[in-house]
């Protein structure tokens, strides 16, 4: 549940502005980190070093870092949600597709944001502009495809790998309304940290079963790659990313997800010289655009009437 005290303005403004920048970045981190270390293994490198660290920090500081087994296992499980079935994913399937079509597809995740804080958080109804956005997200996610859909050159692996980002984008999203419903007892850094320490763990047992570690090849691109995600993709942005779902409606903390595929698109053009064609540049748009109506869509409810008021103007 947000804060009943609004956090400064320059505060919001600034975590959001560090969700918008690293994440953005941390889209061509991935495809470089899993072209020598295989994606299991390297979340969970990236996640051992940064829950445990941030556990640490959390303890010397004065911060509460032990709670009931319940609150924990809680913790982890959003952990699990979010990291496994959300960034696990995406690591998966960027060995398939472009960083671009990568976070142009993670960019419906708003849309999940709306349908799960409805079920979960209240009972909300969708207006007319949130139901055009997510008709208008299908019909861009059809135009970032309609290349590949009309030569027929749209693969196997490739069809799997942008379908499972559609379901780490829910499984993203879930885990975010659970987090804003489960720990709101929970000091915000240390539930982040346990969150991430959960994942280490479920990432490790997963790369050992599949024999991981005999097939990582540990050049040093990849390994700066981890240290970046670890640095500025846990420990800065998704700290942020936490802190934000404590204090701000989750409307507002999900724009992240139409900003990031920008930086994400212009960094893979730079860097890794990906295509971009006038149908990414048409379906990033009108993904974008949907993303949008249905985040400014209202929504009716008792709960939402009650509990936003005293913290919206600081998403604002």
């Amino acid at each position: 549940m947000p804060s009943a005290t609004p956090p400064r303005r320059w505060m919001v403004f600034l975590a959001f502005g560090l969700v918008y920048l690293f994440w953005g970045s941390t889209y061509l981190a991935i495809d470089i980190a899993v072209q020598t270390i295989p994606p299991p293994l390297m979340c969970a490198l990236r996640y051992t070093i940064a829950g445990p660290v941030i556990l640490a920090v959390c303890a010397m500081t004065g911060r509460k870092i032990f709670y009931s087994p319940r609150q924990i296992a809680l913790a982890c499980v959003v952990g699990l949600l979010l990291l496994m079935g959300g960034n696990l994913t995406l690591s998966y399937a960027e060995l398939s597709v472009s960083t671009g079509l990568a976070a142009l597809l993670i960019a419906v995740t708003p849309l999940w944001f709306l349908v799960l804080d409805s079920l979960l958080l209240g009972d909300h109804h969708i207006s007319r502009r949130g139901k055009a956005g997510l008709a208008l997200g299908v019909a861009g996610t059809f135009i970032l495809f309609w290349p590949q859909l009309r030569v027929g050159a749209l693969g196997h692996r490739e069809f799997w790998a942008s379908l499972s980002l559609l379901g780490g984008s829910f499984s993203w999203a879930l885990g975010s309304v659970l987090s804003k419903r489960w720990q709101s007892g929970m000091d915000v850094f240390a539930a982040t940290g346990w969150q991430i320490t959960g994942a280490a763990a479920g990432n490790f047992l997963l790369a050992l079963s599949l024999g991981d570690v005999s097939r990582a090849g540990w050049s040093l691109r990849s390994l700066g790659a981890v240290g970046y995600l670890v640095v500025c993709g846990s420990w800065i942005g998704y700290n942020s990313y936490i802190w934000l779902l404590k204090h701000v409606p989750t409307s507002k903390v999900s724009t992240y997800a139409y900003v990031n595929p920008v930086i994400a698109v212009i960094l893979g053009w730079l860097i890794l010289h990906e295509r971009v064609d006038r149908y990414i540049l048409a379906g990033s748009a009108v993904v974008v655009l949907s993303v949008i109506l249905v985040t400014s869509a209202k929504v009716k409810g008792k709960t939402v009437s009650e509990e936003l008021p005293a913290v919206e103007a600081a998403g604002d």
